[in-house]
């Protein structure tokens, strides 16, 4: 079987799972993310491990899930601290040689995709269950046509690397090309999915701008991990796709700028859900 077919028979039952989870939301979303979560951790600990920054065993998974739960936990600050002053005296006591290094990638772990992932889930949990459902689909849909537009745009017309020392295969062609599939995205949310949600194409289109520059540095970072890791996939969990991270490092931070700019335009009166 060839990768492609791979790819496309993973890819279409895993688009309407995840579409029929987002409409649904509330737990069965936030269940399903926080799962993605966790996976994603997984792997960043075992690519940070491989290249030469060990992780903690445990206190990744629980400084995650401590951020996706932080809006509907009890004394969620108060529980923080608790796990912070916790995993600092673990670490403080330490007698391995790579204390001071466990200690910052810990933390990376910990924080990185779960940040992302809590993002996404506040932006489905804006407004109605439709507006939730419209913002949640059209962040998701620029991911995806960033990407594929920018692979398409740096095949055909790349010539000026973009990051060589991180991704050879990258071109400033390709970044760009992304902005165009970030539009892409968002029409075909606004015009496939037929809801009302005061909030026009017209005043979306910054978030071309967001998800499409962010996005891709959510790529980079990752390449850049793996790397310095040695490794070419973060996991072979899903097939032809590679791992988790893989899928989603770029919506681990194109996730939160989205979110940024629609509190935002929130805060300014400019659109009410």
């Amino acid at each position: 079987m060839s990768e492609l077919l791979k790819r496309i028979l993973f890819a279409v039952p895993a688009a309407i799972l995840f579409i029929y989870l987002t409409w649904l939301g509330g737990w069965y979303f936030k269940g399903f993310i926080i799962l993605i979560g966790f996976f994603i951790q997984q792997e960043m600990m075992r690519l940070l491990a491989g290249s030469g920054n060990p992780t903690d065993q445990y206190f990744p998974y629980t400084i995650g899930l401590w951020i996706m739960l932080f809006p509907v936990i009890p004394y969620a600050f108060e529980i923080g601290v608790m796990i912070l002053l916790l995993f600092v005296a673990i670490q403080t006591f330490s007698t391995t040689d790579d204390g001071i290094t466990r200690l910052t990638s810990t933390f990376f772990a910990g924080i990185y995709a779960p940040v992302g992932l809590l993002s996404l889930m506040l932006i489905r949990d804006m407004g109605t269950n439709e507006a939730g459902f419209l913002l949640t689909i059209a962040t998701v849909l620029m991911v995806w046509g960033n990407d594929v537009f920018a692979y398409f745009g740096g095949k055909n017309f790349g010539k000026h690397k973009l990051a060589p020392a991180i991704s050879p295969n990258k071109t400033w062609e390709g970044f760009f090309s992304g902005y165009v599939g970030c539009f892409a995205g968002l029409w075909i949310a606004f015009f496939a999915v037929p809801f009302e949600t005061g909030l026009t194409l017209a005043l979306a289109l910054p978030l071309i701008i967001f998800v499409g520059t962010f996005g891709p540095i959510g790529d980079l970072i990752e390449s850049k991990i793996k790397r310095k890791a040695g490794a070419k996939d973060s996991s072979d969990l899903l097939p032809g796709h590679g791992g988790f991270f893989d899928r989603f490092d770029a919506l681990l931070l194109a996730a939160p700028a989205a979110y940024i700019y629609i509190r935002l335009i929130q805060e300014l009166d400019y659109v009410t859900f």
